[in-house]
This record gives C-alpha cells, structure tokens and sequence, in this order.
C-alpha cells in the first residue's frame, strides 16, 4: 500500500488521544512512526529508528515503538531496555499477533490503537506515573 494512502485513512487525532491516555497511567512513552519506501529487516529498521527519534534517552529507559512500513506491508513494536526486562518475548508476540489481525482486516488505526492500549497497560503495571513525571516524548505520529 502507498504510504500517503495509509497515512489518510489512519485516524491520527484518534492515535494521539490513544497515547495521551496510555501515558496517563505510566512514565513510559509510547511513539508512532510511519517509514515511506521500501525496506529491508522492519526490526533493524525500527531499532534504528527508535535511536533516531531519542527514545534511548528516557529516564527511566521505558519507551516503545510502534513501526509501520505500509509499502513493504510490515511492522514491529519495539521496547527499549528496561522494557523488555519486565515483559519479555511472549508479551510482544501476542501484541504483534493481536495488531497483525487489525492490520490483515485493513483497520489501520485499531492496529495501532491496539498496540498503543496493550504497551500502555504493560507500561503503567511495571513503571507507574510518578508525581514527577514529564512527557519526555510528542505524542505524535512520526513519517520519513
């Protein structure tokens, strides 16, 4: 699918409300991006990716990443370190499998909705809103 065709029909008010209210409960922060083009390993990608959008650089090293690449039809959800100390491998197949459904149905924005609302639970259950707390991140989607 054309990358400008997908980001249309993605409800982008819709995703950001998403990631505001996943953010409400936790320290951890949520992004998404859209890659235009082709690629090659959407992991490799998505990792470089997440580097480049800073979010190595939390507080509490909590982000993840919701990668989508509509021209090569796939996608990854990446966390950063102290994620994936505390949800493990099986924790994002189930999401990925979960969001992959939505995506196959062409319900784009509930594929990332999805992802948003699960990452966010996973996210408020291990690393809670403190009173402290900053948006580290925009609550946007990302292209390039």
């Amino acid at each position: 699918m054309e990358t400008k065709s997908f980001l249309k029909r993605l409800e982008h008010d819709r995703i950001a409300r998403a990631i505001s209210n996943a953010e409400s409960r936790t320290s951890g922060e949520i992004r998404v991006y859209v890659q235009h083009g082709k690629l090659g390993d959407v992991v490799l990608a998505a990792q470089k990716q997440f580097e480049k959008l800073g979010m190595t650089a939390t507080r509490e090293r909590n982000a993840v990443l919701i990668f989508v690449a509509p021209r090569a039809q796939k996608f990854a959800v990446i966390g950063d370190r102290a994620v994936h100390e505390k949800c493990g491998l099986p924790f994002w197949q189930a999401l990925t499998q979960a969001m992959r459904t939505h995506f196959q149905a062409q319900n784009f924005t509930d594929a990332v909705v999805h992802g948003i609302r699960e990452a966010g639970s996973l996210l408020a259950q291990h690393f809670p809103r403190r009173p402290d707390d900053l948006n580290e991140l925009p609550n946007t989607i990302e292209e390039s």
